[in-house]
């Protein structure tokens, strides 16, 4: 526990601070309208369901105003960018992007199910209060001022059902289509539908839009409402609530007059207005950059169905570890997937490597080994990986087609090695990599073979060691691989360095790290999945130590 607070504390300090003002603002609205003498009336007809309907409603509000900040990718990678003078910690919370914006997610679908109830249960009381005859204040209440516009309950006739009034009025019909379009949107967010069916869940996240329309007129109609502070002036419901219900027909008395009631102001599109205005300059710069000319020099295809894109593009400028959007109109005019950048600052050009891992990446292999088809580009944006000449030592974990940003950083530190770049401040660097079949190594194997060659040369042979993990075999490699154990080279890569049968003990390779770095600050980078993202995670808790002047790993993980 020691560990994850000296590594996580101001993300600790991130989540409680918006807790505190989810908690906050819960309890705040919450006592306010449950003790406000304007909404006297109102809670004598809906009791402290009317507390819990607005004090969600300002939570909703709240998260509604946070939910798109996350999701700005420009706006990060300037963030990132400005903020590259400090502290680490700093800089980490933004790659905790995509998990806060789930989170807030999440807190979103159950704010909306507590307001949902507690609505039900208004509508419920008010059809109730409407159909009473028995005198009772809410009774009364519910009867006046039926032909004008000073009414208290929304419900005028005693044919009017809670159906109708939640399908024809402006607050239940958005009600309805908000709690909709959150639930599909949260439902095709799961793991299982991002990874299966990509295209679902891209096409259903943009119900955003109709999600945000819906949030701003909802509170429009204002059904439910208060008394008038003119009102309250004349006849307080502290002094004159009994005479509503005791009165006389000749009534003279200043509390006999009848108390006005006027709809809350709606809020919500103070709330999301910034936010809203920021993520449309968002979106409009994405369609800028994707509209410039994206010229693809040259198309490889490595084994294992991995296609590799070399392209120019007029003002691209990247740094190592950052990826890009692709779109292929031919494919899909509105499909924009994610790739990590496999080359270099250093270079000249920039390239992708797409692994065939569902139909439109299947789609966009298939189109490239018959034609060469226009691409769209949006990026380049930062990424964990860009930090990694951060920190005096490294280790870079990478899960198949997962390398890609570690290809980007392996190149970049060749190029340092021919301009003798003496600003390098990494001493050591760890890369790890793991596959399932021998194939998926082929297409890396040249960059690995260059940098043993040209660091052997440079010597700093052990600047770089890395270590290939094959976690699926047959019976022919495991025979072949013991045939030829004696040959200086791998029989599976042809590299100097023996490929390993099975998967690392994280455990012994972060001791081993520790023992030969005891006063360093090592980062840890992974492109892989979240069970491989656990064990990293704990195994550097485990082996930082609480001295600031001993090790010390940071966990980093691309998300996209």
């Amino acid at each position: 526990m020691g560990n994850w607070l000296v590594n996580h504390w101001f993300s600790a300090a991130v989540l409680a601070a918006w807790l505190g003002i989810n908690i906050f603002l819960f309890t705040y609205y919450f006592l306010f309208f449950d003790r406000d003498e304007r909404y006297f009336y109102t809670r004598a007809i809906l009791g402290s369901a009317l507390a819990w309907a607005r004090a969600s409603a300002k939570c909703l509000n709240f998260n509604s105003m946070l939910i798109l900040l996350p999701v700005c990718r420009n706006l990060l990678s300037f963030l990132r960018g400005t903020c590259s003078c400090c502290r680490r910690t700093l800089r980490k919370q933004l790659d905790h992007n995509l998990t806060f914006h789930k989170l807030v997610a999440y807190a979103l679908a159950l704010l909306t199910a507590v307001h949902t109830i507690a609505h039900l249960f208004n509508l419920e009381r008010y059809n109730q209060s409407q159909q009473a005859t028995d005198g009772s204040l809410p009774a009364v209440l519910s009867k006046m001022h039926l032909q004008g516009s000073k009414w208290l309950n929304p419900i005028h006739s005693n044919q009017t059902t809670v159906e109708y009034v939640a399908f024809t009025t402006i607050p239940g019909l958005t009600g309805v289509i908000i709690t909709l379009a959150l639930i599909l949107m949260v439902t095709s967010s799961t793991e299982f539908i991002r990874r299966n069916y990509f295209e679902l869940f891209w096409y259903t996240h943009h119900l955003f839009l109709v999600y945000f329309a819906g949030l701003v007129i909802h509170g429009i109609a204002g059904l439910v409402r208060g008394q008038t502070e003119q009102s309250m002036a004349e006849v307080h419901p502290y002094h004159c609530a009994e005479y509503l219900t005791q009165r006389e027909q000749n009534c003279t008395h200043s509390c006999c007059k009848d108390p006005e009631f006027g709809s809350i102001p709606a809020e919500s599109w103070k709330w999301v207005l910034a936010p809203i205005i920021l993520y449309v300059f968002e979106r409009i710069l994405r369609v800028w950059r994707a509209r410039q000319k994206v010229v693809v020099k040259k198309v490889v295809m490595h084994p294992a169905r991995v296609l590799e894109l070399q392209m120019q593009k007029k003002g691209f400028c990247m740094e190592v570890g950052q990826y890009i959007f692709i779109n292929c109109p031919a494919i899909s005019p509105l499909e924009w997937h994610p790739f990590t950048l496999t080359s270099a600052p250093e270079e000249d050009f920039f390239s992708i490597h797409i692994r065939a891992a569902g139909d439109w990446t299947e789609r966009l292999i298939d189109t490239f080994q018959s034609e060469t088809p226009r691409i769209e580009v949006d990026g380049p944006f930062g990424t964990a990986s860009e930090d990694v000449f951060q920190y005096e030592v490294a280790m870079l974990v990478g899960a198949g087609i997962g390398v890609t940003p570690f290809a980007s950083i392996l190149k970049s530190i060749w190029y340092k090695f021919q301009q003798a770049d003496q600003t390098l401040k990494t001493k050591k660097i760890y890369f790890y990599w793991l596959c399932r079949d021998t194939g998926a190594f082929a297409w890396f194997n040249d960059l690995l073979a260059s940098l043993e060659h040209k660091m052997a040369e440079s010597g700093k042979a052990d600047f770089l060691t890395y270590r290939l993990f094959l976690t699926g075999w047959d019976t022919s490699i495991a025979n072949n691989v013991a045939l030829h154990f004696d040959t200086a080279t791998d029989t599976v890569t042809g590299l100097r360095h023996k490929t390993i049968f099975g998967r690392p003990m994280w455990n012994m390779e972060f001791a081993a790290v520790a023992a030969a770095h005891p006063r360093s600050v090592v980062g840890v980078f992974l492109c892989g999945p979240e069970a491989l993202a656990k064990s990293l995670k704990k195994s550097c808790h485990q082996h930082s130590s609480l001295d600031p002047r001993k090790v010390k790993f940071y966990f980093n993980k691309e998300n996209f």
